[in-house]
């Protein structure tokens, strides 16, 4: 058997024909600048070809129900094995999924209810949220009512013509309104201030005691319709509208437990199941440690393991009844690692993206651990990051580059970590780069405060910011820092700017034209250049291919089969009608200017909107990216660049960045920390959340929260420069600071 994973000629994206050996049972890490090739050499071509090749395995039957991946694009991949893939995406993002429900531990709790608890309310389906045996009946398991605010929902000085209901999906003319209107029950001119007590009765509630639907009144209707179903399952849009015409509180027959009264009653060593739910799972594991059941006991034992997964990965301040779609991305991974780090499979392999994001410096060696114990059980782990302790952990280490997008997708460096220090790359420069704190600090020119903080975890703390400088705020994972800042700050100071990692509305149909809000006007100097209508020049519009609708490419289902998708013919691939292309400016038609990067296009258009705004990705470090690349194949770090370069130039805000290094190679990391220093020297005011140590020895000001995570955390532990903090005691970021420094560290007593 091959003890390699063999690809030749890789080309996906970026990707110049890369070829390569990969060792199989060691750790791996992919290293190189943001946009260099990583994700495209291992999520898109070798983790792409081994879920597909395991899919080809299964009958039809199974594949026509399993996802379907196309053939990368390669030469040859061989010698694979069984992939994992340990994302970033977010997981069960709904109302119904939990913490404990993701990780199945919430079923080994409910199993323990089930035998040893008193009185019984049955078997371990009674204790679920999500049966009908356990939900309780008000909420449906939801935790929480949903009821239409009649307040907002009527214009009442106008008519049911006129548009009296201001709910837009039941507007004048729309299919709600039609059925609603044509029974003939009401004066459709008839404003509702002039409504008897008998028409408003009518109006909300309908006909008494039919069950028609066109008897049915609004407050049933609008129920039916939009709250008989987990508001997160409805589209954007809609769920949008629903939201602010609605009154969310929290259920009143359970008191947000979820479940119905005999399941609430049942009690273990004294305590419900909502109270095993609500604790941190560090409290957790103590006190299923006492349980002394001959049935129980054996359930709480197999409950502790999984807890203590939790625990080991850097999670113990989370608890079971805490809802997925409220993790970081960091956390969502991290839960996502528990349910293999008990697995006894070998000859696996397992991939991870950025396992370090939202880890605080002291845990990313208790994370390095886990992934030597899944090598150390016989697995390929392989592993996409930049965090320097993460590479010294790899046992062989691919940098891609040299550069990013067009100047990348080559393997500039194959082999040890020790290696890499004496390499050529940028990788390699950054990691024989010398620490060091900022020489000279910013004094502030005021501050603004958020007082009696007590959200979540946060101990009921008034903290000063001040203006005019970078202030980066840290401390462990779950230590209160973005409910501080993102939650607790930006409510009290609502003028405040948040760039987040949320999504920035990305699309195989957006571009970073589209983006910085000047696709329009380019369209505008073609079409003045050439006396023609504008919507020539959009492939979402009259300009687009009339075989691929815009897309550039055609996708075959091949029903049972993999899909394939070709470049289209009509239009190789441009997204235009051919017939378009005669058009030009300055010598050059739309996809010729599509196709210039950022860098490039700096010198060929003369309208300033158009220049000014594309100096601005210059400016932020994405000089390389072509003006027409679609946003679906920027990575995360580049996105969130592109966020910040809309907010370039602008004075006398306040920013807040979550995470911003997230995704960072720590050479774009410079060019990060250069643009904060810009927006801060321009009279801006930088909040920026980060474990990143050059962030926070970049920083002007410090704030340090904890000392720990969840119940241990809330607290300020210190507030003051770096040099400061690098003396400081009682403070996990103030030992990795010193570290880093290569300090002597203070022992906290």
């Amino acid at each position: 058997m091959s003890q390699h994973i063999v690809i030749e000629g890789a080309r996906e994206h970026n990707l110049q024909g890369v070829s390569l050996r990969i060792p199989k049972d060691k750790i791996t890490v992919f290293t190189g600048v943001s946009g260099s090739g990583k994700s495209s050499l291992v999520f898109s071509t070798l983790a792409v070809e081994a879920q597909r090749q395991l899919n080809e395995t299964f009958t039809t039957f199974v594949r026509n129900r399993l996802p379907r991946y196309e053939k990368p694009d390669a030469d040859r991949i061989d010698h694979l094995s069984t992939a994992v893939v340990v994302d970033q995406k977010p997981i069960g993002a709904n109302a119904r999924s939990t913490v404990g429900t993701s990780t199945d531990i919430a079923s080994i709790i409910r199993l323990l209810f089930s035998r040893a608890g008193e009185p019984s309310a049955g078997m371990a389906t009674a204790y679920s949220f999500n049966t009908p045996e356990g939900a309780c009946p008000t909420c449906a398991g939801l935790g929480r009512t949903v009821q239409p605010d009649l307040d907002k929902f009527f214009d009442t000085a106008k008519s049911l013509s006129q548009g009296a209901l201001l709910f837009p999906m039941f507007n004048v003319g729309g299919v709600q309104w039609n059925l609603f209107t044509r029974t003939g029950r009401f004066d459709l001119d008839k404003p509702l201030t002039t409504y008897t007590q008998q028409e408003w009765r009518r109006l909300l509630h309908g006909e008494p005691g039919s069950t028609t639907a066109t008897d049915e009144g609004l407050i049933p209707r609008f129920e039916r319709l939009y709250l008989g179903r987990d508001i997160s399952t409805l589209s954007s849009r809609t769920r949008k509208a629903v939201e602010e015409f609605t009154l969310q509180g929290t259920c009143p027959s359970c008191a947000g437990a979820r479940l119905n009264d005999d399941a609430l009653k049942t009690r273990v060593d004294g305590l419900s199941i909502t109270d095993h739910m609500a604790m941190e799972v560090t409290e957790l594991v103590d006190v299923l440690g006492k349980i002394d059941h001959p049935l129980g006991t054996p359930v709480a034992e197999q409950a502790i393991a999984g807890l203590r997964r939790l625990d080991d990965i850097g999670l113990g301040y989370l608890n079971l009844g805490r809802e997925t779609s409220t993790l970081s991305g960091g956390e969502a991974q991290r839960l996502k690692m528990v349910r293999f780090l008990g697995s006894s499979l070998t000859g696996m392999t397992y991939i991870f993206d950025e396992p370090s994001t939202g880890l605080h410096p002291r845990d990313v060696g208790r994370m390095n651990e886990l992934l030597r114990e899944l090598r150390d059980r016989g697995n390929t782990v392989l592993v996409v990051e930049h965090d320097r302790d993460v590479i010294a952990a790899a046992d062989h280490v691919i940098d891609m580059g040299p550069g990013a997008g067009v100047h990348g997708g080559h393997a500039v460096y194959q082999g040890t970590p020790t290696g890499l220090r004496d390499a050529d790359t940028r990788t390699g420069l950054c990691l024989r780069r010398t620490p060091t704190l900022k020489r000279q600090v910013r004094r502030p020119t005021g501050q603004l405060t958020v007082k009696d903080a007590a959200l979540h975890n946060l101990k009921n703390i008034t903290v000063d910011i001040p203006t005019g400088v970078l202030t980066v705020f840290t401390g462990v994972a779950g230590s209160g820092k973005s409910t501080l800042v993102t939650e607790m700050f930006t409510a009290q100071h609502p003028e405040a700017v948040v760039v987040g990692q949320g999504s920035i509305g990305i699309s195989s149909r957006s571009t970073p034209l589209s983006h910085l809000g000047i696709m329009d006007t380019v369209r505008k100097a073609f079409a003045k250049a050439n006396g023609v209508d504008a919507g020539y020049f959009s492939f979402n519009s009259r300009g687009a291919c009339p075989q691929c609708h815009g897309k550039g490419e055609i996708t075959a289902d091949m029903a049972f089969m993999d899909p394939v998708t070709t470049v289209c013919e009509h239009c190789a691939g441009t997204r235009y009608d051919p017939a378009v292309l005669a058009h030009t400016l300055h010598g050059k038609n739309i996809v010729d200017v599509l196709r210039l990067t950022a860098e490039e296009a700096a010198g060929f258009f003369t309208d300033r909107t158009i220049t000014r705004k594309i100096a601005l990705l210059n400016e932020v470090g994405l000089g390389y990216l072509t003006l027409g690349q679609p946003l679906s194949t920027l990575s995360g770090g580049e996105r969130q660049r592109l966020k910040l370069a809309g907010e370039l130039h602008k004075t006398g805000g306040v920013y807040v960045l979550d995470e911003p290094t997230t995704g960072l190679h720590m050479s774009d990391i410079q060019t990060l920390l250069a643009l904060l220093d810009r927006m801060v020297d321009a009279g801006n005011t930088m909040l920026v959340i980060e474990h990143d140590l050059d962030v926070i020895e970049h920083a002007d000001w410090i704030i340090d929260l904890g000392p720990d995570g969840g119940r241990h955390g809330g607290h300020v532990q210190f507030t003051g420069t770096p040099a400061q903090l690098a003396k400081a005691r009682n403070s996990h970021t103030a030992d990795a600071l010193r570290h880093d420094l290569g300090l002597s560290t203070l022992r906290s007593p």
